[in-house]
């Protein structure tokens, strides 16, 4: 293998530039030539694709986003999209690909080699955290210590006003922010899509809670069952009936998506980003690099799509006792 190429694809996530920066510079210690294919599989298509030098990810390890751009290509559904793609790689002789992103940029990796056979190892960015296979994604600690400092501040001001905050953070199938943050920002409720939320006891509960406490802060995952933070705090504000207590809501929305990357996610994207190229000369392919239990492992595109990442239970539980 000589020549190899890195993309990102799908939702932006803070740590991207440092899993570029990391795999454009193995490869080139390794002797590969490496490219950069900017806006991920549209941009395959379209054959935006540069060679990229050592100097090219000079001054990118701390910036959030992703100097290859991202986008999503619904041409690359099809069949004659890939096979676009697959022309450019071919006139421009790439031989391994090392795809950053998550559920949709592995499933469009793994479709494509099953198609034309090009060795592709994946990197998961993802702020969600949703992906098997790496006990944490590439931009999830730093979305989780943005919303924890946007919950810290809605703290000062419900207290200052006795006000009960609905805040609502990103995670439309999976609740990781929801739960890191809410635990560190000490919030009364925390509301996921993993588990079914009783409306009736959360009505209870805050009812008993204004006895010792006059604020409260509920974090909402954006895919709760019972809907998003506003939606649920007109229910509950139906329910309790009470002039003198204030319901507000916020919404996080894409801050949590920007901001510089923490150490944690520079290091953790630094070597998914150097073990996804390690791989690809090591002959695996269709895979994914992670980091669990310390330890860098590969685990197929299949089984991170298709197997679930459930939440730590504990957590779910130390919401519960600490809320009191």
């Amino acid at each position: 293998m000589k020549k190899i190429a890195v993309f990102t694809s799908g939702g932006d996530a803070p740590g991207m530039n440092a899993c570029i920066r990391a795999a454009v510079r193995t490869g080139i210690y390794k002797g590969l030539e490496v490219y950069g294919i900017y806006r991920g599989y549209e941009g395959m298509i379209e054959g935006d694709i540069k060679r990229l030098y050592s100097h090219s990810v000079s001054n990118i390890v701390q910036r959030g986003g992703t100097m290859l751009k991202s986008a999503r290509s619904e041409e690359f559904r099809t069949p004659e999209g890939r096979k676009k793609a697959y022309e450019n790689l071919k006139e421009l002789g790439i031989e391994g690909l090392v795809a950053i992103g998550g559920d949709g940029t592995f499933t469009g990796a793994k479709l494509f080699f099953e198609e034309y056979g090009i060795p592709t190892v994946g990197c998961p960015g993802t702020i969600d955290n949703d992906i098997y296979g790496t006990d944490y994604t590439i931009g999830f600690d730093t979305a989780v210590n943005t919303a924890l400092d946007a919950i810290d501040k809605i703290r000062d001001t419900a207290a200052a006003h006795d006000r009960i905050f609905f805040i609502e953070v990103m995670g439309r199938d999976a609740g990781f922010i929801a739960v890191e943050s809410g635990i560190g920002g000490g919030a009364e409720f925390v509301m996921v899509p993993e588990t079914k939320t009783d409306l009736k006891q959360v009505v209870k509960s805050l009812k008993n809670l204004r006895k010792s406490k006059t604020s409260s802060i509920i974090v909402v995952a954006e895919g709760d069952d019972l809907g998003n933070a506003d939606e649920i705090m007109k229910q509950v504000k139906s329910q309790i009936k009470d002039p003198n207590k204030e319901f507000k809501v916020t919404t996080l929305g894409h801050i949590q998506r920007g901001g510089n990357p923490t150490a944690r996610d520079r290091v953790l994207a630094s070597r998914c980003g150097m073990a996804a190229v390690e791989g690809l000369l090591d002959g695996k392919t269709n895979c994914m690099a992670g980091v669990m239990n310390q330890q860098v492992v590969y685990t197929s595109f299949g089984d991170c799509i298709g197997k679930p990442k459930p939440l730590i239970q504990d957590h779910l539980k130390l919401i519960d006792i600490l809320s009191i």
